[in-house]
């Protein structure tokens, strides 16, 4: 495979800065899905290759036994109870697919949580076993880089997911809002690292590794979530996978060129994850899926300025970013550049959480106030005001 080549874009991107808090030029891009509608496109031809000849009947009764085995299978993991008996004061913050997205607080100790509510009959049958792969990684999973389960719930055909609540939201609203420096980007890079080799000393895949996944605390915390697409695989030596689940800009050059893969795609989206903190967007967003998958294959990878990159950080990125699997670093051993001796205090990202939260919040429009005085008075007691008209 070619080496992977740092080209220059030909339109101006922002350089890595040295102030901690300068906001990136607004209005800040944002991050769409382009591959959603590819992904899904390959998620209906893998359902559909499996249907067979089956009659309407046979279908049906299929149906009702993968939902029998799906709710025999939550209530084995989930507890017994009404969520809204052991948590208050729920608040929307976000929506799912068929459900919503809530901060609460647990009775009793007050603590802060995040509740996931699904309500299984709108639930795409398809994605449960994704809420299912979730529960089952984020309980077994204890690290202080990865988001905290509390508990889960199977209550009137809705799933309640309790997880910790990390209020200095994605980092995706961190990068599009500012201009972060290096030493800021090693030290969300090595957070992730951290959870990451964890993960994958544990035999886990995380397959989906971007800042939409990766969430922060007001003080700077840095953990990983959104195990919907992991993979179990057995401890080393790996054996490989070869489903494709992540939008093509996070695709690795062995899942793109349909090879079999292992945990060394996780440490590919952490070099494209670095790029998304200096440019404020992933690489290959802009391109057609066609032409991002020719250039992830053949390891041509475009960036702006890279002459603006210190010589550890430009070395960071071809090491994550190594279109040999051989030579690409596991986790662990990724851990040990010299690039992550350069990390600022994790408190120095919040100034920058703070910025993204103040963007986020509605812009209040002051109402408009009719001044009364632009009319000369006329009657006796507007003397005064005659007087300020005419100066």
């Amino acid at each position: 495979m070619a080496p992977l080549l740092f080209v220059p874009n030909t339109s101006t991107a922002p350089t890595t800065p040295t102030a901690v808090t300068q906001p990136r030029p607004q209005p800040a891009p944002t991050l769409p899905q382009p591959a959603s509608n590819a992904t899904q496109t390959l998620v209906k031809a893998a359902a559909a290759s499996g249907t067979g000849t089956a009659t309407p009947r046979r279908r049906e009764k299929k149906d009702k036994a993968n939902k029998g085995n799906i709710l025999n299978r939550l209530q084995q993991i989930c507890t017994d109870a009404d969520p809204k008996s052991l948590y208050r004061n729920f608040v929307r913050i976000g929506t799912c697919a068929a459900g919503g997205v809530y901060s609460a607080y647990q009775v009793g100790t007050n603590l802060s949580v995040a509740v996931k509510q699904v309500d299984l009959e709108k639930q795409p049958k398809k994605d449960v076993p994704v809420i299912i792969n979730e529960i089952l990684v984020m309980r077994s999973s204890r690290h202080p880089n990865i988001v905290n389960y509390i508990d889960s719930f199977l209550h009137k055909n809705e799933l309640w997911v309790v997880m910790e609540y990390m209020e200095g939201g994605s980092l995706t609203d961190v990068v599009t809002a500012n201009l972060m420096t290096e030493g800021q980007i090693a030290a969300v890079s090595r957070e992730t690292a951290q959870g990451l080799e964890h993960l994958h000393r544990h035999g886990v895949i995380h397959r989906d590794i971007k800042t939409d996944n990766v969430l922060l605390s007001l003080t700077g915390d840095i953990k990983i979530t959104d195990f919907g697409f992991w993979s179990q695989v057995a401890g080393p030596p790996y054996p490989k996978r070869t489903v494709i689940v992540q939008p093509p800009y996070c695709l690795a050059p062995e899942i793109v060129t349909c090879k079999e893969y292992g945990p060394k795609v996780d440490v590919w989206s952490l070099g494209i994850m670095a790029i998304e903190m200096v440019e404020g967007e992933p690489p290959f967003l802009t391109n057609n899926v066609v032409k991002a998958l020719y250039l992830i294959a053949t390891g041509t990878l475009q960036i702006a300025n890279p002459e603006a990159l210190s010589s550890v950080f430009r070395d960071y990125l071809r090491c994550t970013l190594e279109v040999d699997v051989e030579k690409r670093p596991d986790a662990t051993q990724l851990l040990k550049h010299a690039f992550f001796d350069q990390c600022e205090p994790l408190r120095t990202l919040t100034p920058l959480i703070k910025t993204a939260r103040d963007l986020a919040k509605p812009q209040v429009i002051p109402p408009v106030v009719r001044l009364t005085s632009n009319i000369p008075p006329s009657a006796p007691h507007d003397a005064t005001r005659t007087k300020h008209w005419h100066k």
